[in-house]
This record gives structure tokens, sequence and C-alpha cells, in this order.
């Protein structure tokens, strides 16, 4: 318990560091061929993340933010959502999950998170359904699937699309299929989300995002969009935006794209200590979900003495963070936006959350780190 550590919570040279003579090599050749958009390493890499995911299509963006964004304008293009429909989303989330949503002049409902998972509240989503619903955006947040194919199947019974944020679950696996027979994040409703941002499980040596789905008209729309709106070289047939990946991203990526099973899996074994080691009475532990697959893009406890805790950590030389500290709601851009007497449970679990190191440690400092975290002194009560 004495020894000295050198604990970070995320070092991307050193995540980056086992790959560097195959991400050099990838960069020389992108620059040899000549081709630094819409060539063959994006070509390969959209073939080779719809083959993992069980899904049809796939179309490299610039970055997450976008790929939202381009699922949901395409929608609107064809008529499937109009200015002014519902879209149910997460209240505990981060803000670009909803950002494109109120954007484009949909209007955003913010449902309740499930204390246990932090992800959205089946048992209460069907109490957000109105006659203007149109859709519901759900976000496997920290890389925990989020999934009920009962529930899902019923809203689409009624005509509401599911669309998918997985920015932060590339590799999670649900307990139940989704619509198109896959159990893989990113391939459960009709579209998905991904970011590669460089500190995700599967991240880029920059900004880089996708769009899966098994729709052949919407993959189509929104490869359209992310080119001008171009279907072919000076024909624009919508209003569409620039949002294109770069080849040297689509190189590195599908350079870390054969890992990421073995980036999961000791992202996970760190967390099976921390579950196993982890024992005091105001530090509660994410839900572990039976018969899914997290992949732990965060590990994220919750405490009462949220920040005395992390000050408590610090002074032991372990880093922690917080995702995230301000729910959409009640950040200022959305001031007045959101209504509803469920939101405040958001707002609690934000003052309570902490993200423990879970990238670049090994399983001795996971056990370093919950045996620190047992030696927190408690408060009087134990609960303040």
């Amino acid at each position: 318990m004495t020894e000295d550590r050198n604990i970070v919570f995320l070092d991307l040279a050193e995540s980056n560091r086992q790959y560097a003579d195959r991400l050099k090599a990838a960069a020389q050749r992108v620059i040899d061929s000549g081709r630094f958009l819409c060539g063959p390493e994006t070509s390969a890499l959209e073939s080779e993340i719809a083959t993992r995911l069980g899904a049809t299509r796939a179309i490299a963006v610039s970055n997450g933010l976008d790929a939202i964004r381009l699922i949901f304008r395409a929608l609107i293009e064809e008529g499937r959502l109009r200015p002014g429909d519902e879209v149910i989303v997460p209240a505990n989330t981060f803000i670009a999950s909803v950002l494109p949503v109120t954007e484009l002049g949909l209007r955003a409902i913010a449902a309740p998170a499930d204390p246990a998972t932090h992800n959205i509240d089946f048992s209460r989503i069907e109490s957000f359904v109105t006659p203007a619903t149109r859709a519901l955006l759900l976000v496997h947040l920290y890389g925990s699937p989020c999934w009920d194919a009962e529930v899902c199947s019923r809203l689409r019974d009624k005509g509401i699309l599911i669309i998918e944020d997985c920015a932060q679950a590339l590799g999670a696996e649900a307990a139940t299929e989704g619509f198109h027979g896959s159990r893989q994040c990113g391939a459960l409703g009709d579209a998905a989300a991904i970011s590669f941002y460089p500190t995700k499980n599967l991240g880029a040596l920059g900004d880089a995002g996708m769009v899966v789905t098994s729709d052949i008209r919407l993959a189509d729309d929104i490869r359209t969009l992310a080119s001008y709106g171009s279907d072919r070289r000076y024909h624009n047939v919508m209003r569409g935006y620039n949002n294109r990946i770069d080849e040297l991203q689509a190189a590195f990526l599908r350079v870390k794209l054969p890992f990421l099973d073995e980036e999961n899996d000791r992202r996970r074994a760190a967390a099976d200590i921390y579950r196993a080691r982890i024992a005091h009475p105001e530090v509660g532990l994410p839900a572990f979900l039976d018969n899914t697959r997290q992949v732990w893009h965060q590990f994220v406890v919750t405490s009462p003495r949220r920040d005395a805790l992390r000050e408590y950590l610090l002074s032991k030389g372990i880093p922690t963070d917080i995702h995230y500290p301000v729910a959409p709601h009640d950040q200022p851009c959305y001031e007045g936006y959101f209504t509803g007497d469920t939101l405040h449970e958001a707002t609690r679990l934000a003052s309570r959350i902490i993200s423990l190191p879970i990238a670049n440690i090994s399983p001795a400092d996971a056990e370093y780190i919950a045996d620190i975290i047992n030696t927190f002194p408690t408060s009087e009560n134990g609960n303040d």
C-alpha cells in the first residue's frame, strides 16, 4: 500500500505506442498513394466495421457528433421525421447526443436514467411516448449496452425509429438481438453513430466517426449529405455538409481495429478487479449486466462525498475524472428547454459520479486503486 506507482487517468501516447510502427507504415502507405480523401483506406474501414457489427452499410464521417447529425438530417430529408417531431433522449448523457436533435428543429424529450446502469430507464420510456413521438435515441453510456428488445419492438410497432449513440461502446454486445439479428451495439436499431475520438477504446489520431445502418436508402442519403449533398460529382440533390473522414485516420483505425477486442478485454479485467475488491459503504459500483459484453469506456462509481473522495485519491497519487459533471438540461444553452419532474435524477447523478482509471492500468494497479478506495475515511453518519 505504500509502494510508489505512476498511475495516470489516460495516456494516449502510451495507448498508441504498441501500434507505433504499424501507424507509421500506414501513414507512409497513404502518403505514397496520393489519395487523401475518399480512397481505399476509407472503403476498407467501412467494410471492416460493417462486417464486424453485422450491418449492411457503414459510412465513415468526420466525427461522432456529425454522425448523429447526419442520421437525423437524412431522416428529415426522407420525410420520416419533420421539425417539431419528438425524440426521446436520455437525461443522463454527454451533450453531443442531444445537440443535433435540437439543432434540426426536432423536440428533445429527456427520459430519466436507471440509477443502476446510468443508461435510459426502459421501465419508464413508454410513459414519455406521445402522438408526436417519432424516434428514440439510445446511448450505450460508458460502454454498457442499452437495449431492451421487447420495449424497442413495441416502440417500433408504433412507427418509432430507434437510433443508437454508440460513441463509447464499439465491441459491446447486448443480451438480446436487435432488429437485424446482431447483438453488437451499433447494429441493434435502425441506425447508429460511432465516435473514434482519440480517447475512445478504438481511437483515431484525430477526429473521426461513422454511421452504421442496414437501411440502404438511409445509408445512401447519409453518404450524399456528408459530401455536400451530391450524389455524383457537381450534382447536388441536397443542401449537404462536408463531413468526410480523411484517409490517414481511416488507415490508422484499420491498424488498431484488429486489436480492439484485446483493448476491451484489458478494460474488462480491470473492471472485474474493481468489482471484486471495492467494498466501501460510500462508494457505489456500476451495474455489471448479465449476458452482455460491456467494454468499459469509463468505469464510473458513485459517492455522496464525491469531491472528498476525489481529493483523497489524488493525495494518494490516483487521478480521477467526471463523465459528466453537468447534465444537458442543466447547461446554460438549454436553460428553460427541458421540463419534467424526473430531470432532478440526472442532476443528482451528475453530482455523485467519479470515473476511475480504466485504460493503461495493470491488474496490480486496479488492485491498488481499489484498496486505496477502501481506506477512504467514512463520514460520521456514513451517508452525508
